[in-house]
Parts: C-alpha cells; structure tokens; sequence
C-alpha cells in the first residue's frame, strides 16, 4: 500500500480551504464519474496506525515476506550499494526496513526519509537515532510524487523504495515515477520491493482480513475528510470492498455506497447512488520480468534480485544511468 501522506489543521465551521492539496483532490473525484482518489490521501495519523496493525495481519504477507528477504540478504544488498552512501527512502514509513539495511552500510554519509506527513515522519526516526548515533538522519517533508528539489548529495545517492508501493500506481505513472528518480539518483541505484502475482485466493485474504482493519483502514479516508475538510460521510454507508482483476493483475479497492445518499464538501453537494463505488486504490502484481522491462523503459539497469521461497515478494537492485556496478 502506497505509504504517502499530509496532515492538514481541521478548517474553521466545517469549510474546506480550496488551496489544500486534499480538499482538491476531493473535488475533483467527487466531481467526476467513475469517482477515484488517490491512495496517498489515507495516511494520516489514524490511517498511519492503521497500516501499521494491517503490516502485523496474518493475512497480509507483505510486510513480513519483504522484511525477510531484508533479514537473510541484507548484507548482500547493501554492498550493492556500496561504501558511503546517502541513503534517501521514498515514502517512509515505519523503520524495520530500512534499519535492516543500515546496519550493513556503516559507513552511510546520510540517511534521508522522505515523505509528506511531515508530523509522522520526524517521530518515526527517533528509534534510528538511537541505534545509530553518528548517522545523520535529516527527514525531508515532500510528497516525491511530485516535482523535487534535493538537497546537494554528499555521496552516492541511492534510493530505497520498499513496500510494493510501486504497485499503486498506474504503470505509465510508475514509468514516469521511475524515470524521475533515476534522475534524483543519477550515478546511483534504487531498490525497491515489489508484490509478485500469486494465487488470487491469497491476494483476496490480505485485502479483506478477517478482523475488518483494512476496511477500517479504507474507510479511514472519509472519516479524515469529515475531520479537516468538514465533510459529511457517514461512515456506515459505504461498504470495503477489495477484489483481484486477473487481466489487469491488480487489486482494486472501492468504498462502495450502500444506499442512495448525499455528501458535502463545503458548499458542493454531490449524490451517491445505491451500489455506486468510489476508487481508493489499485495495487498491481508484477512478474520478475515484466517488472524488469518497466524499470528498463525507465532508464534503469536492472541487476540483482531476490525472492521469498514461494515466490510472493521481490527486491529489485536497479542502476541508475552512468552508475558504477559493486
């Protein structure tokens, strides 16, 4: 699940403030038809907390495939990127991950966690600050899904985009996303975790857990724009609903309308009918390979990758144009 978010001060007597980047977005979706929000607007504090009890789900095999395959080849890809690197995450989230490969770059110049709730992410690195003392940890409030200005490199730059974040996005829109980190990473390299297509039956129990905490977690979205936008969702009016599209190899997740209804947004009232969805999130599966034909259009060099036994997860090493191999 894309791991991206803002937090926005509650706007006075229930208005919106137009300029806010949610309040926009929000309009746009409910003003068109088929309804579709991004999935970086979930994350706020209890969207956060939420992601964090799904990552510990039995059913979610993400999470723990991923942090193994951290675990057991750790080392290996850390001396991928070799000796002084400045580390930037993409959307960062808890530290688990990332720690696991800090601990094989002791000698990492800098260690910078990018996302754009800024409130969430400086808390999040107070556990790195303890273990690693002399690291240089400076967290940078951004949404890098957007045009980005980094600070000056003061060594290799590598990126680590873990997660299967990748995975939210439309693949023209993962091209593209790709094609700007290359430049962010110019001379370096990414590894970036990626969900691999799988029994359907699978992906179906991680996307509908049986103690409810994704649909919590989709439904999260409305109750944080009836908190800072001044919105009017009931919650109990919209269904989870998360299913597999086995020609497109995505997950799809919807908030579906259980009745006929109206919601507001500031002075805009806009209908539901009975049945009618609104699109949270798509989430795709990709092969090995045609993964690596994405990165490669991309401007990528395609490297070192690593699998969990069962063949669920995997973590791609990708060079960036002009890098040195390690």
């Amino acid at each position: 699940m894309y791991r991206s978010s803002t937090v926005l001060a509650e706007p006075p007597f229930g208005t919106p403030r137009q300029a806010d980047p949610f309040a926009q977005d929000l309009l746009a979706c409910l003003s068109q038809h088929p309804r579709q929000l991004s999935p970086k607007w979930f994350y706020d504090e209890t969207g956060s907390r939420l992601f964090e009890q799904i990552c510990e789900l039995p059913e979610y095999y993400p999470t723990r495939t991923e942090l193994g395959l951290l675990e057991r080849h750790g080392a290996q890809m850390a001396a991928c990127m070799g000796d002084g690197v400045d580390l930037i995450e993409f959307g960062a989230g808890a530290t688990r991950k990332v720690g696991l490969l800090l601990q094989h770059l002791p000698e990492a110049r800098r260690f910078m966690p990018i996302d754009i709730s800024g409130e969430h992410l400086v808390a999040s690195q107070a556990p790195l600050r303890a273990r690693f003392p002399a690291l240089a940890i400076e967290p940078l409030a951004a949404d890098f899904t957007a045009p980005l200005a980094l600070p000056p490199a003061v060594g290799r730059r590598v990126g680590f985009f873990p997660g299967s974040s990748i995975g939210n996005f439309e693949p023209t829109q993962a091209q593209a996303l790709l094609r700007r980190m290359a430049g962010w990473l110019t001379g370096g390299g990414l590894l970036v975790g990626v969900d691999l297509v799988k029994e359907p039956a699978v992906l179906h129990a991680a996307y509908n857990d049986a103690a409810g905490v994704t649909a919590a977690f989709n439904r999260n979205v409305l109750a944080r724009a009836n908190r800072e936008l001044g919105c009017d969702f009931d919650l109990d009016g919209f269904a989870h609903a998360a299913f597999y599209h086995p020609v497109l190899q995505r997950i799809e997740m919807h908030l579906v309308s259980r009745r006929r209804q109206t919601v507001r947004l500031g002075d805009a009232a806009f209908g539901f009918e009975e049945g009618e969805s609104l699109h949270t999130e798509n989430s795709y599966k990709y092969t090995v390979e045609r993964f690596q034909a994405l990165a490669r259009s991309a401007g990528w060099r395609p490297q070192a990758v690593w699998c969990d036994d069962e063949r669920r997860f995997s973590v791609h090493w990708l060079l960036a144009g002009g890098a040195a191999l390690h």
